[in-house]
């Protein structure tokens, strides 16, 4: 079977040589779960994230998910607002307050305009509320 990104034939993660984390605070902790969600992972790797842009932080336990495919086992875990724009890329490790929650797995657009929903990939789903984080926290996404 081929990849679902098959389309991406000019871009690869490999075409990303270096990224400056993103860099971001807290704005409202989340508290939800849902087993189908049904979020539709965008076939992309990369989205620009504007310094004062807010976005949504969700978590999968679905770890084995790329772009292209669908997330349906949810946690909600917070908004931030971006400090520090830039590009996060699918692969880099999201940190709260320099602790790793999991891994960027791809990026939904179904509220955009508003905001855009950044998927991660964790171990264990827990929600925002249940991992502590808090307004004022600090998020950041790098290369590990």
């Amino acid at each position: 079977m081929s990849s679902p990104i098959a389309t991406t034939r000019f871009v690869t993660l490999a075409t990303y040589a270096a990224n400056r984390p993103v860099e971001g605070e807290v704005v409202t902790v989340l508290d939800s779960m849902h087993d189908a969600r049904g979020l539709k992972l965008m076939p992309t790797y990369s989205r620009a994230l504007p310094q004062h842009s807010i976005h949504e932080l969700i978590a999968t336990d679905e770890t084995d998910k790329q772009p292209g495919q669908t997330a349906d086992r949810i946690a909600y875990l917070a908004f931030f607002e971006v400090a520090r724009g830039g590009c996060v890329l699918v692969g880099e490790t999201l940190l709260l307050d320099g602790e790793p929650i999991g891994k960027v797995l791809g990026f939904d657009e179904t509220h955009e305009p508003n905001h855009l929903n950044i998927i991660v990939g964790v171990a264990q789903r827990r929600t925002g509320r249940e991992l502590h984080f808090a307004p004022g926290r600090k998020i950041r996404f790098e290369r590990r």
